[in-house]
């Protein structure tokens, strides 16, 4: 809900949240979440307790670190760069796009100080997809780095309601303009319901959807889940793969961090030897990753090594019992798995390191409650399979989105999941509801990737599933029915492939391209995507294309 006064002067994300009667029904009893009616996230993390952390290890660099007090020096003068320089008004879209680098995290808050709204974007997606997020935000302000601009400018070409753009990191213009700019700020005394970001998530249609959070849900996160779950101690370093644009990936490289004076590696490149690296260069004691890269991992070297890890998290796909098992026997540490959403901001149901059921996902996260319900929104008894449902402190507010109303039923927000619960009250995930793919914690819509295969002139009709993976959990498969001038083999394999990076984000490719005479259809030519997927249980077929 929404107090009807705001300090933002642009007033376009608080004009089209959905209808209160249409929005969860919030949670606010557990101690701790009450939050002051004047609040900015960005000065909460960063600046209260800067007389206490002002000159600990805040932000690590490669060749150095930043105290807590330089990261809020950094971000006053981008931020006055954003209001002196770029015009911006509390309520504005800020566009990020950057790799996870020391830069972006200061961009993040600056945009907060100055009562900006951030929109993060992954840096591997191209002018096409930037361009549904800006229409759809209405993004009028972007800060990128400098090696990403070609696509943003392609996108800004069609979309003219981005007028200022600014790069940062090596051969930016941000660098210049910050000489001149004084280390002090006074940030915008937003309220606690105004929003502060949208993150946008594709949905199963590959049209965006764009989740909208508020000052107050920010901490919430930090005062649940981290809380109560982490028990981060300012000693604590953080690191991880999953980019800040991913909201699982911003709570565990900034918001946790920064919430209990703790320190965080930004990893540009992530791999696993990245992160090893990390890890011992750093002293990392609290990683998150999906579980694809504990995968991997394990087929490392000298993993036993690692004295100062003790807190691993895994979210984005289901953590199979072996892989938690494995890991533990190698490292013993045990894996806290969860399951978060886009729409909920981060992790809401997961498991402390002493209540660790291997294969479950946990228990509902301190603040929040969750249920397994039917078509009726009836609560199901242990063991049967039913709907995921949950509510607490955050929640689903799409951004004037009619499927709004698919998401939140009831007060509560239906996540999608299949699950059932035990008699322990464990959760147990059963499969996803929807067409989305989650490969190596990536959500891939595959329509979208359909959409991309058949602007490719060899491409009569395609439908795309997922394909089970020991390594990523799942790939993107598509079975193609190819024109009749065209050769259906590995060459054009390839050639789709191709295609699709260049065409959508290139991790979105179907890694195994399967061709058909026909596709399975309904009478009223509806394509049958449940018998593609009955496929899948057998072996891969000579012409699939698996490239790494």
């Amino acid at each position: 809900m929404t107090t009807g006064v705001t300090a933002h002067l642009d007033t376009f994300a608080r004009d089209r949240l959905p209808a209160p009667e249409m929005q969860p029904r919030f949670r606010f009893d557990l101690a701790g979440l009450s939050y002051p009616e004047r609040l900015n996230a960005g000065t909460a993390l960063l600046d209260e307790a800067l007389s206490e952390l002002g000159e600990r290890p805040c932000v690590h660099l490669d060749d150095g670190v930043w105290s807590y007090a330089d990261l809020a020096e950094r971000s006053n003068r981008i931020a006055r760069v954003l209001v002196e320089d770029m015009g911006l008004a509390p309520g504005n879209r800020v566009l990020l796009r950057a790799a996870n680098t020391p830069e972006l995290i200061a961009c993040w808050f600056a945009i907060l100080k100055a009562g900006g709204v951030v929109v993060a974007t992954m840096p591997l997606l191209r002018a096409g997809e930037l361009e549904k997020v800006i229409e759809r935000a209405q993004v009028s302000h972007a800060l990128t780095d400098a090696r990403l601009t070609e696509e943003l400018e392609e996108a800004r070409g069609r979309q003219p309601v981005l007028e200022q753009v600014m790069s940062f990191g090596p051969g930016g213009e941000l660098e210049q303009r910050l000489g001149g700019k004084a280390a002090d700020f006074d940030p915008v005394e937003t309220m606690s319901d105004d929003v502060a970001l949208i993150a946008f998530t594709s949905g199963t249609t590959g049209q965006p959807k764009g989740c909208v959070h508020f000052h107050r849900d920010i901490l919430a996160v930090c005062d649940t889940y981290a809380r109560h779950i982490l028990a981060p101690t300012s000693d604590d370093v953080f690191t991880g793969t999953p980019p800040l644009a991913f909201t699982f990936g911003l709570g565990g490289l900034v918001l946790f961090p920064m919430r209990f004076g703790a320190s965080t590696v930004p990893i540009e490149r992530p791999s696993p030897e990245a992160l090893l690296e990390a890890i011992g260069r750093r002293g990392i004691t609290t990683l998150f990753t999906a579980p694809t890269a504990y995968r991997a991992l394990l087929r490392e070297p000298g993993l036993a090594g690692l004295k100062t890890l003790r807190t691993c998290v895994a979210a984005g796909e289901t953590l199979p019992a072996a892989t938690s098992e494995a890991w533990f026997e190698q490292t013993g540490i045990r894996i806290l798995d969860g399951i978060g959403s886009t729409e909920m901001l981060h992790i809401f149901i997961s498991a402390s390191a002493d209540r660790v059921k291997p294969g479950s996902t946990g228990l509902p996260v301190p603040g929040y409650e969750a249920r397994v319900v039917g078509e009726a929104m009836e609560t199901l008894v242990a063991g049967e399979v039913g709907r995921l449902a949950v509510r607490g402190p955050t929640g689903c507010r799409y951004l004037a989105d009619e499927r709004q109303a698919e998401y939140v039923v009831d007060g509560w927000n239906l996540t999608g999941d299949a699950y059932l619960v035990d008699e322990d009250g464990y959760f147990w995930f059963q499969a996803r509801a929807d067409d989305m793919i989650v490969s190596s914690g990536y959500n891939i819509s595959a329509p979208e990737v359909e959409a991309a295969l058949l602007t490719h002139p060899a491409v009569v009709e395609c439908a795309v599933v997922a394909s089970p993976d020991p390594e990523r959990g799942a790939v993107v498969k598509a079975f193609v029915v190819a024109a009749e001038d065209a050769d259906p083999g590995p060459a054009l394999a390839g050639e789709l492939q191709a295609h699709v990076k260049a065409t959508i984000a290139p991790y979105k490719y179907p890694r195994q391209v399967e061709f058909l005479d026909t596709l399975p259809k309904t009478a009223t030519g509806k394509i049958q995507r449940y018998r593609l997927r009955q496929l899948e249980d057998g072996p891969p077929p000579a012409t699939a294309q698996d490239a790494a």
